[in-house]
């Protein structure tokens, strides 16, 4: 073979291996199972990661009902992350059903768990309140799961991931200065409020909030004309100011107890999932900053 043809091929090998080499490796593909989880993966992860919410923004995770396009995205993860606690639960079939084989993380592992309110037993969710993400506290552990987890998963970005997790963990804490201190010059007596169903109690343990719930920790279901009533009782005898919307529960509730007590309807509040980009509650730390606002400007 004459020497300029072999010389030719040598040089197309050589560029097809740089080429090659060139290549970005691709993202670690990270499925969680809702918005707010979703969100907190892109805080930790970056641009290193695609991140997919299988219940994505103005979404109900608790009514969720798998669709065989969610098993084919699942069975596409690098990882897949689930809150956990019960709420959901759902996940686990999901998974068997995608034939999925990598790891999940737990993002609330860690988390001391609260007790739910009487009707908890309706909801399938045993005795634990799932909405561990409304204490600031708990989504340090969120975040420290999740970034171990993106690091097993992609350890070439170990350090780009504990530096934005670290990052992200100061953000929090000032975000948990900043609602103490929104709450700080209310007296405690007066710090009750009324919601839809009873998804603040850990918002209420960080900032001594207490909030009485017309439905319990997952929302579903008709309310009974028992917990109504004990309900309406309680604020009356509370005093309670003031009763909150929630952004995927029907308004109507909220206003007949309103109109029952002569308490107002304090405004929209954000539980399980976030808005849309435009909107009040675009991340976790918005969601929180947004509600507690909401919540402190009606207690004043």
């Amino acid at each position: 073979m004459p020497l300029r043809i072999v010389l030719a091929v040598v040089s197309v090998a050589l560029g097809l291996a740089a080429s090659a080499a060139a290549q970005p490796a691709p993202k670690p593909r990270v499925v969680a199972t809702f918005s707010i989880l979703a969100d907190l993966v892109r805080a930790v992860g970056g641009d290193r990661v695609e991140a997919v919410a299988l219940v994505g923004p103005g979404a109900d995770a608790h009514s969720f009902a798998p669709k065989p396009a969610d098993a084919q995205a699942l069975a596409r993860a690098s990882l897949v992350v689930v809150n956990g606690l019960g709420f959901d639960a759902w996940a686990d079939r999901l998974v068997r059903t995608a034939g999925y084989k990598g790891a999940v993380v737990v993002a609330s592992a860690g988390v001391a768990p609260r007790k739910a309110g009487d009707d908890h037993h309706d909801h399938g969710h045993a005795d634990i309140d799932p909405h561990a993400w409304q204490n600031p506290a708990n989504v340090k552990l969120y975040v420290a799961n999740i970034r171990d987890a993106l690091v097993r998963a992609d350890p070439a970005g170990a350090d780009a991931y504990a530096a934005r997790a670290g990052n992200y963990l100061a953000r929090i804490d000032a975000l948990n200065a900043e609602i103490s201190a929104l709450f700080a010059p209310i007296p405690k007596e007066r710090r009750r409020v009324a919601t839809s169903h009873e998804a603040f109690g850990y918002f209420g343990e960080a900032f001594g909030v207490e909030f009485a719930a017309a439905q319990g920790v997952s929302g579903e279901g008709d309310v009974s004309a028992r917990r109504l009533g004990a309900l309406i009782r309680q604020i009356r005898t509370q005093k309670i100011p003031a009763v909150f919307i929630e952004n995927l529960s029907d308004p109507r509730l909220a206003e007949r107890i309103a109109a029952e007590t002569g308490a107002r309807v304090g405004g929209a509040l954000y539980p399980d999932a976030l808005t849309g980009p435009e909107g009040p509650a675009a991340t976790w730390l918005d969601l929180m900053r947004a509600n507690a606002r909401t919540i402190a400007a009606a207690l004043r």
